[in-house]
């Protein structure tokens, strides 16, 4: 089989503009980037505004392998089987970020035969909202550190700043830095750090906002620092708000691409969800609920983290309500949580699955407690056997939850019909979504809630820092949902917990209040905002030949 981005330099693309055309949409409403991307008007988002919504069917997964289990894949699979049995649907995505695409995991749209197209495009600077996130927050920084040079008017303290700069690259280096060396003319030296640009409470509140004036309101009401005196001092105090609209202007719209099958694509914003709040932005959802009779869309990691999430904190603050849930599994994310090492996760190995398959039961168990129908897919991988598999679905059989096999990465949306068949069958179910806390809790419950209900936790422990910052959280954080950081790779905040551990208790060592995004950040073990590069990194493997051609990317 060819290589992903062999399969993608081959497509059959359509200009966008006939993808739009499909969708009802005018060639006027479209800023083009080039013949194959398009950023979609604001005069689009405000003529459909009353269209009655289509049904939003959310993809998640089980506890993925280091490699990822194909939940955009067969985002984008379930989205081209739609289409293949005459249903009006559009898949909504997140944007890539380049520290992945160059560190371990590789690209993140798609794969096989389930790819959004231009691959090599998506992965790298698109239409360049990730570098205008980037400028937006590090001119907020500047703004900063320029008001600390100039005589400090309003009293901020040095060592109360909690803003971060960010850089859309994994660069372990930036983690803790001091700047402001040199002498006077250089700044005031203080001690700073760096987070990646996805963990940024900027692309949090471009994803979360509704429009340009909320985008405005709530990048001013972004806590930067505390005074001397313990007082908050927001963005609006720096007068920095609408300069750093002005450069998100045009992010702020979203952008449209296709699938290898031409299926419509929107992918906009990127939110990490081990770090942030792992979903595409509200304002794309939104509209593809308007232009299509079924948007497809999916949040980061396992349902432990962007699921819950999605669920909690984009559904509450956006007012979207799912209709149906789909959950990846796959054979060899649950021999990996059976315990199987990453090298021999190929080979057949039933009791490993049979160790593992809890974590699958604990998955589906979480997203039954927002009262919205799952369906389970079963992401084929071409060394499954079909002993394996057949355990799966039988496993599924007797724990009540519907099912069907996936072959979109070798099939396209041919091997997803099966998938979708079920699907459209989940979203004629009744569903009475419900997040599973109340906001009006005090922040420590609401973690307990999450720890408890989602990740089977005995209960949540705070460290002395933790605990120092909460009186405030409680003040400029009260009735905001909750962010938990913490490791994608176990249910608890320990990456070596596979499976469906039990009997442990979830550590949060700090809080944060992203006060212009709307909710508060918790971080759990020692989960990273800036990630670091592995010892052999993609990026080695990446080139581009004389005729532009790129190679490596996957």
């Amino acid at each position: 089989m060819k290589t992903d981005i062999e399969i993608a330099q081959s497509a059959q693309m359509q200009p966008i503009g006939q993808v739009a055309a499909a969708l009802g949409v005018d060639a006027d409403d479209l800023e083009f980037y080039g013949k194959y991307k398009a950023k979609l008007s604001e005069s689009l988002i405000d003529r459909v505004a009353n269209r009655p919504d289509g049904k939003l069917i959310l993809v998640t997964a089980i506890n993925p392998t280091p490699a990822g289990e194909g939940k955009t894949t067969t985002t984008v699979g379930l989205g081209e089987a739609m289409g293949r049995l005459g249903k009006r649907a559009i898949i909504a995505l997140r944007e890539p970020s380049l520290g992945p695409v160059f560190g371990i995991k590789g690209g993140a749209a798609g794969g096989g035969y389930a790819q959004v197209v231009p691959m090599d495009d998506i992965n790298l600077h698109f239409t360049g909202d990730m570098h205008a996130i980037t400028a937006a927050n590090n001119l907020l920084c500047a703004l900063l550190d320029n008001h600390l040079h100039q005589g400090n008017p309003l009293g901020i303290d040095p060592r109360r700043v909690m803003l971060k700069r960010c850089l859309d690259m994994n660069d372990r280096a930036l983690r803790n830095v001091v700047v402001g060396l040199g002498g006077k003319i250089n700044g005031v030296p203080r001690e700073d750090s760096f987070q990646i640009t996805v963990a940024s409470e900027v692309m949090a509140i471009l994803c979360l906002c509704s429009d340009l004036e909320d985008l405005k309101r709530r990048l001013g009401d972004i806590l930067v620092a505390y005074t001397y005196g313990g007082e908050p001092v927001f963005a609006r105090d720096l007068k920095a708000e609408g300069a750093m609209a002005v450069l998100l202007k045009d992010a702020i719209k979203p952008n449209l691409v296709q699938t290898l099958e031409n299926t419509p694509a929107l992918m906009h914003g990127g939110p990490f969800a081990n770090i942030a709040h792992g979903c595409n932005s509200v304002r794309a959802t939104k509209l593809g609920l308007k232009l299509a009779d079924y948007c497809i869309t999916e949040a980061g990691f396992g349902s432990d983290l962007g699921a819950e999430k999605f669920l909690d904190i984009k559904c509450r603050l956006a007012g979207l309500s799912p209709a149906a849930i789909v959950l990846v599994a796959t054979v060899r994310a649950l021999k990996y949580n059976g315990g199987v090492p990453k090298n021999e996760l190929t080979q057949e190995n039933l009791p490993a699955l049979r160790a593992g398959i809890v974590n699958l039961g604990a998955h589906i168990d979480n997203m039954k407690q927002y009262g919205v129908p799952v369906v389970v897919a079963i992401n084929r991988f071409g060394t499954d056997s079909d002993a394996e598999l057949q355990f799966i679905a039988d496993y599924c059989r007797e724990n009540g939850a519907d099912f069907a096999l996936s072959e979109v990465f070798a099939k396209g949306g041919e091997g997803g019909e099966a998938l979708a068949r079920a699907v459209l069958a989940a979203c004629e179910k009744p569903a009475d979504f419900h997040p599973i806390y109340d906001a009006a809790l005090s922040i420590p419950e609401k973690i307990e809630a999450i720890a408890k209900k989602i990740y089977g936790a005995d209960g949540v422990d705070f460290t002395d820092a933790a605990r120092k910052s909460l009186a405030e959280a409680e003040t400029l954080g009260k009735g905001m949902p909750v962010c938990i950081a913490k490791t994608q790779y176990s249910l608890s905040d320990d990456p070596a917990k596979l499976g469906r551990p039990t009997r442990f208790r979830i550590t949060v060592r700090e809080i944060r209040v992203s006060h212009g995004a709307g909710f508060v950040v918790a971080l759990a073990g020692s989960i990273m905002t800036m990630p670091g590069l592995p010892k052999v990194p993609a990026a080695n493997a990446i080139d581009v030949d004389r005729n532009g051609t790129v190679t490596g990317l996957f």
